[in-house]
């Protein structure tokens, strides 16, 4: 009796195994959600497509939130991984592209999309003591980020057949390209504001320079 408890509920029993396969599965749609927040939210806080009802400090703040929990969200999708016996990952097969005798190149994307995510929310950590160029040519990684992830959700993932993840994927690729959409077509916004402002500004101090204008007697 006591020897079939210890089978049951020891490492290698089914249902320990099927815990956390089922753990790395969630949690990878989970953060795949939270990326794609994340990515959303930062790019209405470079749009201000929402203005004048938007608040940039708390786009910001949420943004990098965001990105923190998706970050704790892949620290917990590899931690499944490892915690799954069915399919053993080791460390290279968790950290070095190809390396996983298990579906080699899914594994392979998800693993350039960690590194992508490493080097996009550390340039968010470092953005005040980082060049703008640099942090902003990092930052523009995101978008690829988002792009291998999608691929690894869909050729990694088990539940590419279940019409719930199917519907999710969709919906989430469906608003971040009609999130970068905008993003392109406000690129150019910015710039132009500010233009027209030093226009503006320049087109003032003329005026003041002019003499005012004589009364007829």
């Amino acid at each position: 009796m006591v020897q079939s408890i210890q089978t049951t509920t020891g490492r290698n029993s089914p249902m320990n195994s099927q815990f956390w396969w089922h753990m790395a599965r969630a949690s990878g749609i989970v953060t795949w959600g939270f990326l794609m927040a994340s990515a959303l939210w930062g790019i209405l806080l470079a749009t201000r497509v929402l203005k004048p009802y938007d608040r940039p400090a708390w786009l910001l703040d949420l943004h990098s939130w965001l990105g923190t929990i998706t970050i704790f969200g892949t620290a917990l999708h590899l931690a499944s991984l490892v915690g799954d016996t069915y399919v053993h990952f080791g460390t290279a097969d968790l950290f070095v592209p190809f390396a996983s005798s298990w579906k080699p190149l899914a594994v392979a994307w998800g693993i350039i999309g960690m590194y992508l995510l490493i080097a996009v929310q550390g340039s968010s950590w470092l953005m005040k003591k980082l060049p703008k160029k640099l942090w902003r040519s990092i930052h523009l990684l995101s978008y690829g980020l988002f792009a291998t992830v999608s691929v690894h959700a869909f050729t990694a993932g088990t539940d590419r057949a279940n019409h719930f993840f199917q519907a999710f994927g969709v919906a989430i690729i469906t608003v971040m390209v009609g999130a970068t959409s905008i993003r392109v077509l406000y690129a150019g916004k910015p710039r132009t504001r500010q233009v027209i402002g030093s226009d503006a500004r320049a087109a003032s101090a003329t005026k003041s320079a002019l003499p005012p204008p004589q009364v007829r007697q």
